[in-house]
């Protein structure tokens, strides 16, 4: 099975092509899409054999919950419980950009997408196809990076057809990834409060520390 390239303008999304990777998303597919990171796997977090397939295609264990690109903060609030107000604030301040942020996962989104953590991690990417392509789809994306568990992440169409070649069927080709960090992610789901950085990425962790203390 020979993965089926799509190319899409990254300054300029054709809005057929979104529309048809949109819809293949909301019919169970699992896409390989561009972010402004890394290249993603992109499903619909809402169907569960999607889900699924994500975590089949990267080998991924079933204990790591599965991060989401969605298009704004009022789409956040679907996705969460209550959020704090550092969220708005981070929100504010980094989006849309490389920093992913955990908060408590609301009612509605599925466990296995939170890996039973009761968490989700949230981004507004600063990459037009994937924000059309949510916008498209009205649904969040799934955005865990588009390579093996422990293989080297992929910021080309090409990496990624040639690491999973065979277990992904449609690939959006958006040029070459804007940056070969991953976001940074923060961590805002304890019950106490307190804020943490996960995972130093794009975004340094001091300047974080530095913009929550003088908002504080």
């Amino acid at each position: 099975m020979r993965a089926e390239i799509v190319k899409i303008n990254s300054e300029t999304p054709e809005v057929s092509l979104v529309k048809y990777a949109a819809d293949q998303i909301r019919a169970g597919e699992v896409l390989g899409m561009p972010t402004d990171t890394f290249y993603g796997l992109a499903a619909d977090p809402f169907n569960l054999r999607a889900v699924d397939k994500v975590y089949e295609i990267k080998t991924r264990s079933r204990h790591k919950p599965l991060s989401l690109l969605i298009g704004s903060v009022d789409q956040a609030e679907e996705m969460a419980k209550a959020l704090p107000s550092e969220f708005y604030a981070l929100a504010r301040k980094f989006w849309p950009g490389p920093l992913t942020i955990i908060v408590k996962a609301g009612s509605r989104l599925p466990l296995k997408v939170t890996a039973n953590t009761g968490n989700v991690a949230l981004r507004v990417p600063n990459a037009k196809i994937p924000l059309a392509v949510v916008t498209a789809a009205a649904i969040p994306i799934t955005a865990t990076s588009a390579n093996l568990s422990g293989a080297a992440e992929c910021t080309t169409a090409d990496q990624v057809r040639d690491q999973l070649h065979g277990r992904i069927n449609i690939i959006v080709d958006g040029g070459t990834s804007p940056r070969d960090v991953a976001s940074t992610i923060i961590d805002l789901s304890g019950d106490d409060g307190r804020w943490k950085v996960i995972r130093e990425g794009a975004i340094p962790s001091e300047q974080i520390t530095k913009f929550l203390a003088e908002e504080g």
